[in-house]
């Protein structure tokens, strides 16, 4: 049985070429970066080419650019740094009500320690107005984190109106870009963010490593201690093999997106076309147009999303209904309420999303077998009446 993997949001497999650009640094150019001596150097010089490479990506400077863990690491970094070096200045943070729980989780933590958070809420197809972000900004505001572009339906966000507001109001923005980094070009200085999250996993690079963009200047109170690495604002022994391997990732990213893209988005669009013609009372979720070249994300009626996918994984088809960091609990997804869906539509979402290897013949046999096992599913349901 032939496999499928549509779950790119989730995770990609690492590039081969990535790889290859990784293996000497697990044996051959194995030194501590921090070293003095010629083993910890060659390493050293491996990793400042991979920070170069990536602040290229980004249009930013090298001493901007903190490698980490990853996304999850990047924001608590970004949310936590602000919180605690501008404690003096403020105590109000505003976010959405769609964030991932990477960001969500620690705004939760600091309501707990005194700070005050605003979830803003966001319309039918996912989008945060501007105009709310405004509406929401006090005296107390210190940092404004809103992501750059959904990781379960797909919405990119106007970041630069809402870093535009931010700016005038003389507040650090943060944007979680772990969905965008790698898929849609980048410019750190268009978008107007003080800082910015990505991670390796996402574009074809190694998990368990990542980075947090900071804009030279902002002021953010390391969120680990120990060592002096990354310009004392990250402690712990570098991953050298890992920052090695996001940069040729990234690389491989500038070198590909723009084909990519173009593939992707003539295959989603394809899927947001042929799903409601093949199957009834379903529902697009998120911007029809703002959205990631990848992702397509629908709601069917009288069904469960949990028991699309085990039939799904049963002909060799991997996808998702929502956050792969969720996908073990049983509450519907905060980002579908929060778009407006009932705890029943929500229950019932599959999330497609395609990548480097897709292939057309895929999509193809996606198409053929789902409406066949949302039919089979229906008539189990005693909700479904067929019409």
């Amino acid at each position: 049985m032939e496999r499928i993997y549509l779950d790119y949001a989730a995770t990609t497999p690492t590039d081969p070429e990535v790889l290859k650009a990784m293996e000497p640094y697990w044996t051959d150019i194995f030194g501590n970066a921090s070293s003095i001596h010629s083993f910890g150097q060659e390493a050293r010089k491996g990793m400042e080419g991979a920070r170069q490479t990536l602040a290229d990506f980004l249009g930013v400077k090298t001493d901007e650019i903190i490698f980490n863990s990853g996304g999850t690491e990047a924001n608590n970094t970004a949310i936590f740094g602000a919180a605690l070096a501008l404690k003096n200045k403020g105590n109000h943070i505003i976010t959405s009500s769609i964030e991932h729980h990477a960001i969500i989780e620690p705004c939760k933590f600091l309501e707990k320690q005194g700070y005050k958070v605003t979830y803003l809420p966001v319309d039918k197809t996912g989008l945060v107005s501007p105009e709310d972000v405004k509406k929401a900004i006090t005296k107390e505001t210190i940092l404004i984190t809103i992501m750059h572009a959904n990781n379960e339906i797909g919405t990119i966000q106007p970041i630069e109106e809402i870093a535009k507001i931010a700016k005038e109001a003389g507040i650090y923005i943060h944007s979680d870009a772990v969905q965008t980094v790698g898929h849609i070009p980048i410019e750190v200085n268009k978008l107007g963010v003080d800082m910015l999250s990505l991670s390796a996993h996402k574009f074809y690079g190694p998990k368990g490593v990542g980075a947090l963009y900071v804009k030279k200047g902002t002021k953010i109170t390391p969120y680990l201690h120990g060592g002096d690495q990354e310009r004392n604002r990250r402690a712990s022994t570098s991953n050298v093999a890992g920052i090695v391997g996001l940069g040729k990732a990234i690389e491989l990213a500038r070198q590909k997106m723009e084909e990519e893209t173009k593939f992707q988005i003539g295959l989603r669009d394809f899927l947001i076309k042929e799903i409601p013609k093949r199957i009834s009372e379903c529902c697009l979720n998120g911007h029809p147009e703002r959205r990631l070249p990848n992702n397509v994300n629908f709601s069917f009626s009288y069904i469960e999303g949990e028991s699309i996918l085990l039939n799904l994984d049963f002909i060799g088809i991997a996808a998702s209904t929502g956050s792969a960091c969720t996908s073990s609990s049983l509450e519907p997804s905060h980002v579908l309420l929060a778009i407006g869906l009932s705890h029943e539509i929500a229950h019932g979402s599959l999330r497609l999303t395609l990548g480097r290897w897709t292939k057309k013949t895929e999509i193809d046999y996606l198409l053929e077998h789902l409406p066949k096992i949302v039919d089979k599913l229906r008539r189990m349901s005693p909700l479904y009446e067929p019409h």
